[in-house]
């Protein structure tokens, strides 16, 4: 009764605080994302499963009734955004962090905000770091995430970087299918992002070295794709799996809240704090008689000599988780 109470006097605090200051009104307007009112298209193209399969790993992006005025804005945001980007320092090893919200749910836009400024903060990315995110209910201030505002910022981030010193850090937040991650973005944006895409535009652009952490359901299915000596690749769930915690009104994902709000927050290696996930994740789904989602981690013997490098300047103190954790507490 006393939690009902102070969360409703924190509601009312805040319309209060919204009736004095209309404008702030107006930017919480604005900043709402865009609900799934219409069911997501096949995007496949053949008449047998094995060519459906083949037509979603080259990553369709269809994006329909889009405004142009929106075309342009978002055009604008990401060349701004990409042109704030720091060059490397010549013998530091940089990481360029990119964290990214596929789906417009607003959870993920949340969890993709917050996942930047803790992965920011770890591997000293100030000037290096790029968010890739829709509405979250109260911001829109960002490039929106998409499959094609990926590419085009790896793109860009590939030919700033020194790819034999410096780290490409890439987090992900969306839904999943067995098949890649999800790009959904209101009525407006569809696709699917699959692992062999993802390692051709790698292999492409010649970004060895990388951490990738995605968290989605299924994401296991990129670990046997994109793993090697040079990669550290941490995913939500196993690839036949099932992950939770992204109900829209939700500020973490489990994945998110344990691995990225909870461990990376404190001054541990990367392989440590996948494991202290995991077993966070597992009490959770094990309380709430979930099946489990068996978060996946692979780090290659190359990616642990420069996360050494990397990890030898992260904050020694800890810092607080933030917003409303993903499971009661």
């Amino acid at each position: 009764m006393l939690r009902r109470a102070s969360s409703l006097l924190a509601t009312l605090t805040a319309i209060f605080a919204l009736a004095l200051h209309p404008a702030a009104a107006q930017q919480a307007e604005d900043a709402q994302p865009p609900a799934h009112t219409q069911p997501f298209p096949n995007l496949g193209q053949g008449e047998t499963r094995e060519e459906v399969i083949a037509s979603f790993e080259q990553a369709p992006h269809l994006q329909r009734g889009l405004p142009v005025r929106e075309m342009m804005e978002q055009r604008r945001r990401l060349d701004a955004a990409l042109g704030a980007i720091a060059p490397p320092r010549p013998g530091v090893v940089d990481a360029y962090i990119v964290s990214i919200a596929l789906d417009s749910d607003p959870v993920f836009a949340r969890e993709a905000r917050e996942a930047a400024l803790v992965l920011s903060a770890r591997y000293d990315g100030a000037g290096r770091s790029l968010v890739l995110a829709g509405p979250d209910g109260v911001r829109d201030d960002a490039p929106h995430g998409s499959i094609r505002s990926l590419l085009l910022s790896l793109g860009h981030i590939a030919e700033i970087m020194d790819p034999g010193e410096d780290v490409l850090v890439l987090y992900t937040t969306s839904h999943g299918v067995k098949l890649g991650l999800s790009y959904h973005y209101g009525d407006t944006g569809y696709g699917i992002l699959s692992p062999a895409r993802l390692k051709s535009v790698f292999d492409e652009l010649g970004i060895e070295r990388r951490l990738l952490i995605l968290s989605a359901c299924f994401s296991g299915v990129f670990v046997p794709v994109l793993a090697g000596p040079e990669t550290a690749i941490l995913t939500a769930a196993a690839a036949e799996r099932a992950s939770f915690g992204c109900d829209p009104e939700n500020d973490w994902t489990f994945f998110g809240d344990a691995l990225i709000n909870r461990a990376l927050r404190r001054p541990q290696p990367l392989r440590e704090a996948a494991h202290e996930a995991s077993r966070t994740i597992a009490k959770w789904e094990s309380e709430r008689r979930l099946l489990a989602s068996l978060p996946q981690s692979m780090i290659g013997a190359g990616a642990e000599r420069w996360l050494s490098e990397l990890e030898a300047n992260m904050p020694r103190t800890a810092s607080a988780p933030v917003g409303r954790p993903a499971v009661g507490e």
